[in-house]
């Protein structure tokens, strides 16, 4: 492997650069990407394939915010208020989950170079986000068989999932986002 390359995708990290953007591009392409994002999460309505299709919502979100955290965070409340109107039943979802994913992997890939500090803190979010929604909210995020009272063994497991989840979306955010530079 080349010195200074990222162990996940072997391209070197400083090629992740928005600077040629201009400021109207960036926001019509988070524009874009959220109502994508949108579109993503509400498929979870059609059971099955649907499901499938919404895990893809954290995508546009991390691509957004590595365009500029300022851009993400406004397609991730974009993408908010689409969900109300469009599938209100997924607003408590996507804002903790699939959404605070893609705002903290969005921000730890402007932030770090490293994959394992890029992983970890979108593991940390989404474990935050899973967290509250199941102990706080009490809101069954994981289904009815996942109590809601607080469980210490439970709740290394989401950390756990959430790590890998979140070094998977790593990776392929990195992918998707070195690929979609080349054509934008």
């Amino acid at each position: 492997m080349k010195k200074g390359t990222n162990n996940i995708s072997g391209q070197n990290p400083q090629s992740i650069s928005t600077q040629n953007y201009s400021n109207t591009t960036k926001l019509v392409l988070g524009s874009l990407l959220a109502g994508i994002a949108a579109i993503l999460q509400a498929a979870g309505f059609f059971t099955g394939i649907g499901y499938a299709f919404s895990m893809l919502t954290t995508l546009p979100i991390v691509l957004a915010s590595m365009l500029s955290l300022r851009i993400g965070f406004m397609s991730y409340v974009i993408t908010v208020f689409l969900l109300a109107i469009i599938q209100p039943s997924e607003l408590l979802v996507f804002p903790f989950t699939t959404g605070l994913l893609g705002i903290s992997m969005g921000g730890a890939f402007k932030l770090w170079k490293s994959w394992i500090s890029i992983t970890f803190a979108g593991g940390i979010g989404l474990s935050i986000g899973i967290m509250f929604l199941l102990y706080v909210l009490r809101f069954p995020v994981l289904g009815p068989t996942i109590s809601s009272i607080f469980n210490f063994k439970t709740s290394i497991i989401i950390f756990l999932f959430s790590l890998f989840y979140s070094l998977i979306w790593m990776g392929l955010s990195k992918r998707v986002f070195v690929i979609l530079s080349r054509y934008l």
